[in-house]
């Protein structure tokens, strides 16, 4: 199986993309800690995973908090012995907000899951990765990361942050056996539209302009298969890269 003996973190696998990441590599052979801040969601994808006789363990938290962060990456070597595979899936939207109207706290919301969140996890993990001699990252991005307004300023900001992010680390690492990727899906059927509140009308109808181009919505097992590439061997000379799963959409 190609993640045998494989420990893979998943954030925000509670639902929707993370779930099915963390339901495929565990499938594939990896034990998977499982995190999400919603608790009964985080139980529920580490009962499908064991119900199907795969290894995982929940670990509840906030990708913004450092604490949490810590407990969810030191959980994954007390309970499996190490850490191999880090997933940063966890993401919000914004409200579709343009930059006169984005606020502060909007502003500090977004960027805490989407972009620090992260940044603690890559940085908590790469010191294991470091003693191990190996460890790969696959950075969930999004399209709003490459192109200027297919969400609000606040969200499209954070991620091309963490597109940045993601090239830094895979050019600082890359000697140390230390891969570091991104995915950038298009629409796909999720939940995370849940997580907007008082939507900008304005700016949702500007971001909206371009889904007359789409082909169709991509399901959330479409970016678990790209995201199991990435992290699997067959993939150990891509580093740095950008992949985008869209169904065609920004081909136009």
């Amino acid at each position: 199986m190609k993640l045998e003996n494989k420990t893979a973190v998943v954030t925000g696998a509670g639902s929707g993309m993370g779930r099915a990441i963390a339901i495929l590599f565990a499938a594939k052979g990896a034990s998977v800690v499982v995190s999400d801040i919603n608790k009964p969601a985080l139980d529920e994808t580490v009962e499908i995973i064991r119900a199907a006789g795969n290894k995982a363990v929940g670990a509840a938290g906030n990708v913004a908090s450092q604490a949490d962060v810590d407990a969810m990456i030191d959980l994954a070597v007390k309970e499996y012995g190490t850490l191999d595979i880090l997933v940063n899936n966890a993401g919000i939207m914004d409200n579709f907000a343009p930059a006169a109207n984005v606020t502060d706290e909007m502003w500090q919301r977004v960027f805490a899951v989407n972009t620090t969140g992260p940044m603690m996890t890559i940085r908590k993990s790469i010191p294991i990765f470091l003693e191990h001699g190996h460890g790969v990252i696959v950075n969930i991005s999004s399209l709003g990361g490459l192109y200027g307004s297919r969400a609000g300023f606040a969200y499209t900001a954070s991620k091309h942050a963490l597109i940045g992010m993601t090239k830094n680390v895979a050019f600082q690492y890359a000697k140390d056996n230390i891969r570091c990727n991104a995915i950038a899906p298009g629409a796909v059927a999720t939940n995370i539209s849940q997580s907007m509140g008082n939507v900008d009308k304005n700016g949702m109808d500007k971001a909206m302009l371009g889904m007359a181009l789409n082909p169709g919505m991509g399901q959330p097992e479409d970016i678990a298969a790209a995201a199991l590439f990435l992290a699997s061997d067959e993939a150990k000379f891509i580093n740095g890269a950008v992949v985008t799963a869209d169904g065609g959409w920004s081909a136009y």
